[in-house]
């Protein structure tokens, strides 16, 4: 007896029997066969996010993963207008914070591999965003700061990530936003030092 089944597109599978040799003489085991010709299988569907295990019930890692992936995936769509990453979107964010920085100390606060900020650094750079000067003490080490032609796309995509963030925050009052962000940091800096 061989099964065939097929993908119904919906959440279920029809399973059907047949048998090479027809009828069988047995009488009760042609009424379990025809019986058994269409049977519908449930198959297991993930929830959407925000339900089950992707929702309250969740582990709180895998949500902060989740909202990380949404987020992720929002800025891609809305830097690419730009032409801009979100890693580059970092890259520039902290060159504004703290100007001078090394490929290595960039690397760590975007939270990105070394490798990675030295393709961000080279595109920027061929770009015109970003310039490098050699560390007034360590020669070898290079420091970069924003150019005016930086500092403008990094201020074209601080309106687009604006928008991205009052979607975040949209029905938190300020004093829960404030919780959320003190909640994030702490959990940054306690696991960082464990």
């Amino acid at each position: 007896m061989s099964r065939k089944a097929r993908y119904t597109g919906k959440k279920s599978v029809t399973v059907r029997k047949t048998s090479k040799g027809g009828k069988s003489k047995n009488p009760a085991r042609n009424r379990k066969t025809h019986a058994a010709e269409n049977l519908t299988v449930a198959t297991p569907r993930p929830p959407p996010p925000g339900q089950g295990k992707r929702g309250e019930q969740g582990y709180l890692a895998y949500l902060l993963r989740q909202a990380q992936a949404a987020t992720r995936l929002t800025m891609e769509r809305t830097l690419g207008a730009l032409g801009v990453t979100p890693p580059q979107f970092v890259v520039l964010t902290m060159l504004r914070a703290y100007p001078g920085l090394s490929g290595a100390d960039l690397a760590r606060v975007a939270l990105l591999t070394p490798q990675t900020v030295g393709v961000i650094i080279r595109n920027l750079e061929r770009d015109g965003a970003i310039r490098k000067t050699p560390h007034p003490v360590h020669g070898r080490v290079l420091q970069w700061t924003l150019t005016r032609r930086g500092t403008a796309l990094l201020e074209k995509c601080r309106r687009h990530a604006h928008a991205v963030d009052r979607r975040l925050a949209k029905g938190l009052p300020p004093k829960a936003e404030l919780i959320v962000r003190r909640w994030l940091s702490k959990i940054a800096t306690e696991l960082q030092d464990s």
